[in-house]
């Protein structure tokens, strides 16, 4: 006969040691503070976190300060809060640990056990940007290196959440950058089309004008870093519309799409500026027909996305310095794009472009079918 575990009783066994258990002790402590200061030094951030710093210090109170005020206080003499920021003053001017004794701590509260308080610094980018002080009856020495070490870990904190706000700021840039390369494009583009069926079909006219409102509502939506490839592909469907309003069937498009990979999350405007580059060189130039194909499959744990058009090709040095993010680039958004693959996905998740003068041109990329933290918006 075999017995299963009982977890009941794991869990009742000790974690090891005594240095085994005080270190599982403070990363778990320290795990249920960081994600309250990933968002910076906030009053917000700073409540939350507040008393698990203090369990980490084991101190009688914590408070929390920014250059101008006591964000957040935990602990026994709440009534010394409004002066933590005062207290903190010199180690923001200076960005040194301070040590304060009952001359500068002490009340007229006789049962208070605030005597001493130990002031570290909490930086960012090596600028000051507040402080953690720890309230006590007395400092220790190693109540001074702990406080040290503590505000170092909250400072890192601080500035994983800067590092995040410059990335998501970066990206927004980016997609601003985008949306100016398609629109002159595009916009005018999809007017004239529309303007020439008013008279001649003014149903025509009427669809095509609201496929571009809803194209557009997509493009230049506020936020958004990710979507699914299923609502990627309906933009593109509108877009594709709208250029065979223009050049009728002078395109021809070929859409191929394993209903398996519609959920799988990418960059937000990812496949729609190679489709547009696609039709762009597919067409432009030339009086016969083109055709522009696209496809996403099943790849194992990735999704295989493409696209291809039968046109003049390019030079490959071209298409080199286009993605390296020359601004001179014929191709529209291609540097922009696999730089938002490769910071998102990595290296081996950037653009494959395949062409050559006189043989068309394919771009594919790969992207996993799930990555931590890449949801869509």
């Amino acid at each position: 006969m075999v017995r299963r575990p009982s977890w009941a009783g794991w869990h009742r066994r000790d974690l090891g040691t005594p240095a085994d258990r005080a270190t599982f002790t403070t990363l778990h402590t320290a795990s249920q503070a960081a994600p309250h200061l990933r968002a910076g030094l906030t009053r917000d951030g700073a409540v939350r976190s507040v008393r698990h710093l203090r369990t980490l210090l084991g101190t009688d109170a914590v408070a929390l300060v920014d250059t101008a005020t006591t964000l957040a206080w935990d602990g026994s003499g709440g009534h010394h809060a409004p002066a933590a920021s005062g207290h903190a003053q010199p180690v923001l001017r200076d960005g040194r640990t301070l040590v304060l004794g009952p001359a500068e701590i002490a009340c007229d509260d006789a049962a208070c056990p605030l005597r001493a308080a130990v002031i570290v610094p909490v930086t960012s980018e090596g600028q000051v940007v507040g402080a953690l002080a720890a309230y006590v009856p007395d400092v220790g020495a190693s109540l001074v290196r702990a406080a040290v070490e503590v505000a170092r870990w909250v400072s890192a904190q601080i500035e994983l959440a800067e590092l995040e706000a410059s990335r998501t700021r970066a990206v927004e840039a980016e997609l601003r950058a985008l949306r100016a390369q398609i629109s002159p494009h595009f916009v005018h583009n999809s007017l004239a089309a529309i303007a020439s069926f008013v008279r001649t079909d003014p149903e025509r006219a009427r669809e095509l004008l609201l496929e571009f409102a809803d194209f557009t509502r997509y493009a230049f939506r506020r936020g958004g870093e990710f979507t699914t490839l299923a609502d990627e592909m309906r933009n593109i469907e509108r877009y594709l519309e709208l250029e065979k309003a223009r050049f009728g069937s002078r395109l021809r498009v070929q859409v191929l799409v394993a209903p398996e990979v519609l959920p799988v999350v990418v960059p937000f405007l990812c496949v729609q500026p190679l489709v547009e580059n696609a039709v762009r060189h597919g067409l432009e130039g030339r009086s016969g027909v083109g055709k522009v194909s696209l496809g996403a499959m099943d790849d194992g744990a990735r999704a295989h996305i493409w696209v291809e058009d039968d046109g003049a090709g390019c030079d490959p040095e071209v298409i080199r310095r286009a993605l390296a993010g020359d601004p001179a680039g014929d191709s529209i958004g291609l540097g922009n794009v696999d730089a938002r693959l490769r910071q998102v996905f990595g290296d081996d998740c950037g653009l494959v472009v395949e062409t050559a003068p006189g043989a068309g041109t394919k771009v594919s990329f790969r992207v996993p079918k799930y990555a931590p933290g890449v949801r869509p918006d």
